[in-house]
């Protein structure tokens, strides 16, 4: 039997009631009211969520994604629409809702009259892999320390999107000791700097924070492609999602 699903479309006027997908069981955490209280200007600025949500059952996927000039991501691509997130959970998978909401997107992006689509995809955690994206006509057009790859789809002969080449510059201006580059875009990060800090802590490490509050810092600054959270050790880049004290000792070992 064909499964009925309806395609919520997130906005401002809605997102109260329905939530952003991620956490929808934890409103009162510090992560969740972050990121709701993030996504106000984010509307504004073009930013969309669409969520899959089978009738009679749950939401089981979403995708967020925001115009290029306003991507809280580390890429250069301006008259693009740059996808944040996509995530498909459970029950919901191999039902092709991925590509569903990929469709979606770039009907989205035709009517804007953009360029087209980019992704910042990443074979470790955290990001999509470029597996879907490969199926929906996406190609790759950059790549990016340690793990990133930047996937489009192009609709026309404009420039191609591209990736910094300051990733070392970057790092560096970070200075010595132990940085947690963060913003509010996903609400698991909150718990993610929460960890490094007290793992930190319990090692001996002095650690600062960094906050980021614009998408512009995030393109001119951050540490990695993600943008939305990087941990900094002495100008090298130990992860950028979340790292307990095992892994986050054993990455600070490997600086030595």
């Amino acid at each position: 039997m064909h499964t009925q699903i309806q395609i919520i479309n997130i906005d401002a006027s809605n997102v109260e009631q329905n939530g952003f997908f991620c956490y929808m069981s934890k409103r009162k955490s510090a992560g969740y009211r972050q990121k709701r209280d993030w996504l106000e200007k984010r509307f504004a600025e073009g930013m969309k969520i669409k969520i899959i949500h089978e009738t009679g059952g749950r939401d089981v996927a979403f995708i967020e994604y925001i115009p290029g000039e306003y991507a809280w991501r580390v890429v250069q691509a301006p008259g693009y629409l740059v996808i944040h997130c996509l995530w498909v959970v459970g029950k919901g998978k191999k039902k092709g809702y991925g590509s569903r909401l990929l469709v979606e997107c770039m009907e989205d992006a035709r009517a804007q009259g953009k360029h087209g689509v980019a992704m910042v995809c990443s074979d470790g955690n955290w990001l999509a892999g470029k597996k879907l994206f490969l199926h929906n006509g996406f190609v790759p057009v950059d790549q990016a320390p340690p793990a990133f790859q930047l996937l489009v789809q192009r609709f026309g002969s404009a420039p191609e999107p591209g990736f910094p080449q300051d990733w070392q510059e970057r790092l560096d201006s970070y200075g010595s000791g132990l940085t947690i580059v963060r913003t509010d875009q996903c609400p698991y990060i909150e718990n993610a700097s929460a960890g490094c800090l007290q793992s930190a802590g319990r090692l001996g490490i002095a650690t600062r924070v960094v906050q980021m509050v614009s998408a512009r810092q995030v393109q001119e600054t951050a540490p990695c492609a993600y943008g939305a959270f990087g941990i900094v050790y002495n100008g090298r880049l130990l992860g950028y999602h979340y790292l307990d004290e095992e892994r986050l000792k054993k990455a600070l070992d490997s600086t030595e």
